[in-house]
C-alpha cells in the first residue's frame, strides 16, 4: 500500500513491529494507568522516581528476542500518560536520569537500532498527568482536575510538547515512525506533523496526533468488527494490540492472550494490507517476562514459514467468495489464510477455475492435493471450481494455515486496483 513519499516506502514492506510500554507502572506490577484508575495521588505516584532502575533493560536483548519473532521494527514509549520521560530532556526533572537507573534509554534503543539497521519507532502521550499545564479535566484518560499546584494553559503545554518532540526528532539519529497518543481535546495543528517530517524526513506518522497522519491505528478489539469485515484495508492501516489481555505495562498476574489467538490476529489484519505492532511491557528490572517471550518465539516460529505470504504481497481476497479464508497475491503465487478453527479440511476457492502448477502449505512444507471440479453448490455456474484437500487435522485447530498456490497465471483484479471491499 503506497505512502506519500518513496522515503516512507519501507513501512510497506515491513509488516510486523514491536511496541514495548516500559515506565514507572512496571515498579507496581498492576497497569501503565495505574496512577489514574486506582486514585493515586500525584506526590505518591512520583515516589517510585526514586525506585526505578532497570538493570536488566538491555537494548540488544530486546531487539535479539524482536528478530526472533519476525518483527522488523520497533517502538518505544517515550512518555506516557503519567508524563514520566525515558530519554534526558531538558524540559521537566520528571525522567529517567534523575532516577537510580540514570541512563538514558531512549539513546540506548536508538544507538542499539541504528548499528542493526533496525527501524526505531517512538510513542509519546498528549495527555500528561504530571505537567502543570496539561488541563487535567477527568476526562477521558484524565485525571480529576486542577490538581492543586497546577497552571492548565494549553498553550503553554502545547509549546512543552513540541519542544521535547523535537528532542526526541534531533537527539536520537534517524526516526522511522512515530507513534501519538490521547489526544483528548481532539486539538488540529497540522504544524506540528510537518514538523516532524521536516526533522526526520523518512518517518510515518499515526492518526491519534494532530493531524490525519499516514495511518490508522485500531486498538484491541475496539475496532474489531470494523477491520474483521473488511478484506483489505482502504488506507495503510496498523492495529496494535498486546500479548497480555489486562494491560500495556508490565503486570505480575498478567492473562495472556493464547499464541494461535495472537497469530490468527496478525494473520488477519496483515493479509488484508496492514501492519500489527503487538506489545510486550518490561517488568520493573527492565526484563521482558518469560510468558512473553515465550509467546514471540512461538509467533516467530509460525511467522518465518509463513512470511513470505505478506511483506510485498497484496491483498487479493476479492478473487473468492469463500468468506471463510483470506488471500494474498504476489504475481502469479497466490496465498490462501485459513484462520483456526478451519472450517473443513477442505478449501474451495470459487469461482477460481484455473488449476496450480503446486500446491504447498507453508506451515509444514507439505504440499496439498489439488482438484478443480463441478460442485454442488456452484453447479449453476458451469465452471470447475478449484478446491484442495486433506488439510492436515492435527494441525487444524492449531496455527493459522498458509497454503501457495503457483499458477501459470491467474486474472487481474483482486489486488491493488480492487476498491476496499466489506463482507455482510
Amino acid at each position: 500500500m503506497p505512502f506519500p513519499t518513496p522515503r516512507q516506502e519501507w513501512f510497506s514492506r515491513r509488516r510486523l513491529g514491536l511496541f514495548l510500554h516500559f515506565g514507572l507502572y512496571a515498579i507496581e506490577g498492576w497497569h501503565e494507568q495505574d496512577q489514574m484508575r486506582r486514585r493515586i495521588p500525584r506526590n505518591e505516584y512520583g515516589k517510585l522516581l526514586g525506585r526505578f532502575n532497570p538493570r536488566q533493560f538491555h537494548a540488544d536483548r530486546i531487539l535479539d528476542l524482536a528478530e526472533a519473532a519476525g518483527m522488523e521494527y520497533v517502538c518505544l514509549t517515550t512518555k506516557h500518560h503519567d508524563g514520566f520521560c525515558l530519554w534526558d530532556t531538558r524540559e521537566t526533572a520528571f525522567n529517567v536520569i534523575n532516577s537510580p537507573c540514570g541512563r538514558d534509554l531512549v539513546k540506548e534503543l536508538a544507538d542499539a537500532c541504528h548499528r542493526r539497521n533496525f527501524p526505531l519507532g517512538l510513542y509519546y502521550s498528549v495527555a500528561d498527568w504530571h505537567h502543570p499545564n496539561y488541563p487535567n479535566q477527568g476526562r477521558h484518560h484524565e485525571l480529576p482536575g486542577p490538581l492543586p499546584g497546577d497552571e492548565p494553559d494549553w498553550d503553554k503545554y502545547v509549546a512543552y510538547l513540541k519542544r521535547q518532540v523535537r528532542e526526541l526528532c534531533s537527539n536520537y539519529g534517524e526516526i522511522r515512525h512515530f507513534f501519538w497518543d490521547i489526544n483528548v481535546p481532539q486539538f488540529r495543528d497540522p504544524s506540528v506533523n510537518a514538523m516532524l517530517r521536516t526533522l526526520q524526513p523518512n518517518l510515518v506518522i499515526n492518526d491519534r496526533g494532530f493531524d490525519d497522519g499516514d495511518f490508522g491505528t485500531p486498538e484491541r478489539e475496539y475496532a474489531k468488527a470494523e477491520t474483521d469485515r473488511q478484506i483489505r484495508f482502504s488506507r495503510p492501516t496498523e492495529a496494535c494490540n498486546s500479548v497480555g489481555t489486562q494491560s500495556w505495562g508490565y503486570r505480575k498476574d498478567e492473562d495472556y492472550y493464547s499464541t494461535p489467538f495472537l497469530i490468527g490476529s496478525i494473520d488477519s489484519i496483515l493479509a488484508k494490507g496492514g501492519h500489527y505492532l503487538l506489545n510486550v511491557g518490561p517488568d520493573a528490572d527492565g526484563a521482558i517476562p518469560d510468558q512473553a517471550r515465550q509467546i514471540l518465539l512461538e509467533i516467530g516460529a509460525w511467522y518465518r514459514k509463513t512470511r513470505e505470504a505478506f511483506g510485498d504481497a497484496e491483498p487479493a481476497s476479492g478473487l473468492t467468495t469463500n468468506r471463510n479464508v483470506l488471500l494474498t497475491r504476489r504475481g502469479n503465487v497466490l496465498y490462501v489464510h485459513i484462520a483456526t478453527p478451519a472450517h473443513a479440511d477442505a478449501v474451495v476457492l470459487a469461482p477460481i477455475s484455473q488449476e496450480p502448477v503446486s500446491a504447498v502449505l507453508l506451515n509444514t512444507g507439505r504440499p496439498l492435493r489439488t482438484s478443480t471440479e463441478p460442485l454442488p453448490f456452484h453447479w449453476e455456474s458451469g465452471k470447475r471450481i478449484l478446491t484442495f484437500k486433506q488439510l492436515p487435522r492435527e494441525l487444524l485447530t492449531g496455527e493459522t494455515l498458509v497454503v501457495r498456490l503457483d499458477f501459470k497465471a491467474l486474472p487481474d483484479g483482486g489486488a491493488s486496483s480492487a476498491p476496499v471491499e466489506f463482507i455482510g
